[in-house]
């Protein structure tokens, strides 16, 4: 198997995405350019690993979601290819995801939507997280409360409401995944969101909605009337 750097210069990735920009460069060469090297054991190239990768996991979603154990069981793969990919990832789904930053005023659903969609649609397990706002319903802070199972995640109110009144937070939004990209709310998802509104009556703190991520949707609590 000849290396990446005997090949053609017009064949060679490096060299296209610098002389033909990005865009004309496959899934497996551009993989190739995070990876950097091939593995001298198995005589393959960083395009061929590049390659084994995606059929392995099928797409670059599926890629996305790989663990770091599962991309080291690919020959040639070790925890420092490994990391980079998983880092790519993750920047992509950082850029991918509007900003709704401290400070930034939460105006509606779909907005929490776009911020969370990209970093929760492929999570393997639940996660449970509470936007905290001041009065005027600017962002104070996001606080991860939980991550569960592969289907269910354990919410106390005394954990949600714990930063909440460290904070002095006026107002809370509850945001959650479901792992299997559906986003219905579960019988344990309506009875938990009237646990927590119910405890931010007592507490005197405005629970403005509860929204679960799926894959390319979302439901709204309030938006489909589900708040009671």
């Amino acid at each position: 198997m000849r290396k990446i750097k005997d090949w053609p210069e017009a064949e060679r990735p490096r060299e296209k995405i610098l002389t033909q920009g990005p865009s004309v460069l496959s899934d497996a060469e551009l993989l190739a350019l995070v990876l950097r090297t091939g593995d001298a054991a198995s005589q393959t190239s960083a395009v061929d690993q590049a390659r084994l990768l995606l059929s392995r996991f099928h797409n670059l979603r599926g890629l996305g979601r790989a663990t770091i154990v599962e991309l080291c069981e690919t020959k040639g793969v070790g925890p420092a290819k490994a990391a980079e990919v998983q880092a790519v990832f993750e920047l992509a789904r950082r850029f991918g995801g509007e900003e709704l930053n401290p400070g930034a005023r939460y105006t509606c659903s779909a907005e929490v939507y776009r911020h969370f969609h990209e970093r929760l649609r492929d999570h393997r397990k639940e996660v449970f997280i509470a936007l905290l706002l001041d009065s005027k319903n600017r962002v104070l802070r996001e606080v991860r409360i939980s991550e569960g199972s592969l289907n269910a995640s354990i919410v106390h109110p005394r954990e949600v409401f714990a930063p909440v009144v460290r904070e002095s937070a006026a107002a809370v939004l509850f945001v959650h995944n479901h792992p299997s990209g559906d986003p219905t709310p579960s019988r344990e998802d309506l009875e938990l969101t009237r646990r927590l509104r119910e405890a931010g009556e007592l507490m005197g703190v405005r629970v403005l909605d509860h929204i679960i991520i799926g894959s390319g949707q979302y439901v709204s609590f309030v938006d489909h009337g589900l708040m009671g």
